[in-house]
């Protein structure tokens, strides 16, 4: 019987020791060590006086089967929650106004997001050249470029912050947004690119398309269901101290309570941070450590209003907002989280959930929680014309919250996983390599213990 460690509990980590373990017929073992006292990682949920708040991502879209076939291969189809229809109106805050962003481009055409030159400089994009060599370059510099200075201002920058709590202006566009940058490799163009993609009967879209889906309990149903699902042992409040190489085999030093314990497997996958992982490899591969330690990470707080939705000041009818960096605002965005998913908040209720920090003011991230939540409520306060204070207040602080893939990525990522196979055993599985959305870490997940159990 082979064995199999895997570090860190987050939706990668389990999604990777339940596929090694469908995947192998029962001839692996899994073990999962992790040091927090609970699994999930971001991917939690706090329950509270009927308010169902989530600490980070509040779901996955459905363009992508990856999740969803997940879903069905733990039985918790019953468990999924559609968001809602109002899911599909989403605002951007523009000149000291909310602006209902356009779905349509004859609906972009009446909008007041960009002024009437900052239109017809995007639909000039059709007649730019596309760049001639494959280099990568920052996402402000691509959308510059390709459809102007204001559009990367009010729409690009924002959504941005929104995805990567990034900034534009250091983010590889096409470690990013590949699917952008591919419309132009492809096709010439972004115009060019969506209108072929039209005619190909293809998803013509750059953006995130799909409809955004969750579960019922919040995400922490899809983590209990893999925790309920993985038959080897899950250990939690478990710091994993050094790993050492043996010929071909691993052996991993742990602590748990006051305990040292030493155990050796034949495969190692690191599903954590790559900081976390940069400390683990330090040790038998300088060059290896070093290069993880250079992937980049943005803080963020996630701040959590509960409000009762009588007088509030605003119908809150839509996804939420995002906010320009030319805002000079402290809030990156906020999601109106009731509206997306209904049961959110009791009968009578809203829950509205703020950004704070990001690439963009990492200072006001490691603030303190009461002070954050004082200048997140006067933000909101202010945008949103609410007139009652929240009757609770929760602040969730990610000191380094979500990869911040910086122009040059996908090289770097390159050289990490060529120095990974010197180390026969050694896999690595995170957020921070190749996608930081669920749908990306479910699909790698797979795709890593399909390596793992053809290998082992």
């Amino acid at each position: 019987m082979k064995k199999v460690a895997v570090i860190g509990a987050g939706v990668s980590g389990l999604t990777t020791a339940f596929y090694i373990e469908k995947l192998s017929g029962g001839y692996i073992t899994v073990k999962v060590l992790e040091k927090e006292k609970q699994c999930g990682g971001k991917m939690r949920t706090v329950h509270e006086n009927g308010f169902i708040i989530e600490t980070g991502p509040n779901g996955f879209l459905d363009n992508k089967p990856y999740t969803l076939e997940l879903v069905k291969e733990l039985g918790i189809e019953d468990r999924l929650y559609r968001s809602s229809d109002k899911a599909r109106k989403r605002f951007v805050f523009v000149n000291g106004k909310l602006v209902r962003l356009p779905e349509s481009p004859i609906a972009f055409l009446a909008s007041y997001v960009l002024s009437f030159k900052g239109k017809l400089r995007l639909a000039a994009e059709y007649f730019v050249p596309p760049k001639e060599d494959d280099s990568d370059e920052s996402l402000s510099s691509f959308v510059k470029r390709r459809i102007g200075e204001e559009s990367l201002e009010k729409l690009i920058d924002p959504m941005a912050a929104g995805i990567f709590a990034g900034d534009p202006d250091r983010l590889s566009v096409k470690a990013a947004f590949p699917a952008v940058w591919h419309l132009e490799k492809k096709y010439g163009g972004l115009i060019k690119g969506l209108l072929a993609m039209k005619k190909e009967k293809k998803d013509a879209t750059a953006g995130p398309g799909g409809v955004l889906m969750s579960f019922k309990n919040g995400v922490i149903d899809l983590i209990d269901a893999l925790v309920e699902n993985i038959k080897g042992e899950i250990l939690t409040n478990t710091t994993v101290k050094k790993l050492i190489k043996e010929k071909d085999k691993w052996k991993i030093v742990y602590e748990r309570g006051d305990e040292i314990f030493e155990e050796t497997f034949d495969i190692i996958v690191l599903a954590t941070p790559s900081y976390v992982a940069a400390s683990l490899t330090k040790n038998f591969d300088k060059e290896l450590s070093e290069k993880l330690n250079e992937i980049d990470y943005s803080p963020i707080a996630v701040v959590a209003f509960g409000f009762r939705k009588k007088g509030l000041g605003h119908d809150l009818d839509g996804f939420g907002f995002l906010v320009p960096r030319t805002e000079n605002r402290k809030i990156l965005g906020v999601l109106w989280d009731s509206s997306i998913f209904p049961n959110r908040a009791p009968e009578g209720k809203a829950l509205i959930r703020a950004m704070v920090g990001g690439a963009r003011q990492p200072q006001l991230a490691m603030a303190g929680e009461e002070e954050i939540a004082k200048f997140t409520y006067k933000d909101i306060k202010k945008i949103m014309k609410i007139r009652h204070k929240p009757e609770i207040t929760k602040v969730f602080k990610h000191t380094k919250g979500i990869p911040h893939y910086t122009v040059g990525h996908l090289e770097k990522v390159e050289e990490i996983f060529k120095r990974t196979t010197n180390h026969k055993g050694l896999y690595l599985n995170s957020n921070a390599y190749k996608g930081v959305g669920v749908n990306d870490c479910v699909y790698n997940s797979l795709k890593t213990a399909e390596a793992v159990v053809k290998n082992i």
